[in-house]
């Protein structure tokens, strides 16, 4: 009796009989048994085996995914599946290229089978290793044989993925020898000793305290000196390297923030370590005593003041806080209404150029007080921008999402809507020093416009808007439209 690899090879080897490989014109399932070779040095999983035989049958052969699950189980048909692209017919190939490599990069992304990893891998592996071969005999002329035939492009595809899987497979011998064949074909890519064996410090967040989550991962209480803050799946160690090195830069500018001394492995994502003694965050703290959230909302708006005092220059090398803003308005909105997200991104454009310093999350989540003093974590939407793009952050996290339903509030921050909403009354009157009921209502406006904005962008990202979140999002284009129509700047004095 066949055992599940030899009945793989047979029903791979009839389904690609005839076809070759684009390069070499060699018989093409030599490609998915070199993949299976790569796989079987990472694992002695049989299934994920198989899937690398079986990759390529959907995508380039009669033979279905329905068929391979009836004849080699569910999880082989669920690798498989993470390989096969969408097919979009009656377009060319090369137009529909970064739209295909991007939904796959996503289903990668997203995944937390190691098997899919793995799969993508050796695929990969066993693809550069041919394109390499070829660069080294026709160099640059080799790019006009692919459907993609920009180089940066195909540069992009491949240090993604190495990115992506790096954390859970930099230790093994393939993605060391995929990182130098990248770095053969587009020199520089990664540092060199990527492609060396290196052992990050492993931790574990088990029985620690969760002292806060928000979109990029969640921040653990590890010990009594340090806290750590352990990203979510999808972020890549250069995501994790950026962060530390914009909070550094706002460090030297005046930003008071925590520094973070080391990334960490926990489980298969990354953490970064910071030394914060005796701290907790400013969100916990008003859990524990909602009465003095007016004293809370005083130390953030002095904190929100202290930032937006620093300014920055070109040099400085910070990204405009407005490119976040147009990007909630290209995924959103402008599949709504392209002459609402057009009004919207005019009023963006005529911001002033203040070179204000931001944080870009700045929420009390993200603020812990260490013997009084508050020091700031989160630092991946640094940037420079007017101030009213922070305050327009402020009252989504603190009164709109609650729009949402109450708990939204409740589940992020840890504290009531209502008390939430008594924080950003607090807050807005502090930062703006102001007791102006009119002046107060005309900056609540015109932070209205950036949350509905968010609020698309949110609903949007469900997936396919359900019955309710239809009316939620035609309510949101309603109340944009009327502002827009009313407003002639965002701007605040």
């Amino acid at each position: 009796m066949m055992n599940l690899l030899e009945e793989a090879i047979i029903y791979a080897t009839v389904l690609h009989q005839g076809k070759v490989r684009k390069f070499n014109g060699i018989p093409f399932i030599l490609h998915p048994m070199e993949v299976a070779q790569i796989l079987s040095t990472m694992t002695d999983d049989q299934e994920i085996i198989t899937a690398g035989i079986l990759h390529d049958v959907v995508e380039d052969t009669d033979g279905t995914l329905a068929e391979i699950e009836k004849r080699f189980g569910k999880r082989v048909a669920f690798l498989v599946a993470s390989e096969s692209e969408k097919e979009y017919p009656g377009e060319a190939p090369a137009e529909t290229w970064k739209r295909r490599k991007e939904e796959s990069l996503q289903v990668l992304s997203t995944s937390t089978d190691i098997g899919v990893k793995m799969l993508w891998l050796a695929d990969k592996l066993a693809n550069i290793r041919s394109i390499a071969g070829v660069y080294s005999e026709m160099g640059e002329a080799l790019w006009k044989r692919l459907h993609q035939s920009d180089p940066e492009m195909q540069r992009w595809y491949y240090r993604t993925i190495a990115e992506t899987v790096e954390l859970s497979l930099n230790k093994t011998g393939a993605f060391k020898e995929l990182i130098k064949h990248i770095n053969f074909i587009w020199p520089g890519t990664f540092d060199s000793d990527k492609a060396k064996y290196r052992k990050y410090r492993e931790v574990s967040v088990e029985g620690c305290r969760l002292l806060g989550k928000g979109a990029k991962g969640e921040v653990y209480r590890y010990d009594d000196e340090l806290v750590i803050k352990v990203f979510n799946q999808n972020n890549t160690y250069q995501d994790v390297e950026r962060e530390i090195g914009l909070s550094r830069r706002a460090f030297i500018l005046g930003m008071p923030t925590a520094i973070s001394f080391g990334i960490v492995s926990v489980g298969d994502r990354y953490g970064a370590m910071f030394e914060l003694v005796d701290s907790d965050t400013v969100s916990n703290c008003i859990a524990r005593s909602p009465g003095q959230v007016e004293a809370y909302a005083r130390i953030m708006a002095e904190l929100a003041q202290s930032i937006h005092g620093i300014s920055v220059s070109e040099a400085d090398s910070f990204p405009p806080a407005e490119n976040r803003i147009r990007s909630y308005i290209n995924s959103g909105l402008a599949y709504e209404n392209e002459a609402l997200a057009r009004k919207c991104t005019a009023l963006i454009d005529a911001l002033p150029r203040t070179g204000t310093l931001i944080h870009g999350d700045f929420h009390t989540g993200n603020v812990f007080l260490q013997n009084g003093e508050p020091l700031l974590i989160d630092m991946d939407r640094v940037s420079v921008g007017h101030p009213i793009i922070e305050l327009a952050d402020l009252y989504y996290f603190y009164v709109i999402l609650g729009e949402d339903g109450a708990s939204v509030i409740e589940d992020f921050m840890g504290f009531s809507c209502e008390t939430a909403q008594r924080f950003f009354d607090s807050f807005l009157r502090i930062y703006l020093g102001t007791e102006d009921e009119q002046k107060l209502a005309e900056v609540k406006e015109k932070a209205s416009l950036f949350c509905y904005v968010r609020m698309i962008r949110r609903l949007r990202w469900k997936g396919t808007p359900s019955e309710s979140d239809r009316k939620k999002i035609d309510h949101y284009i309603s109340l944009i439209d009327k502002l827009t129509g009313k407003l002639d700047t965002l701007a605040i004095e």
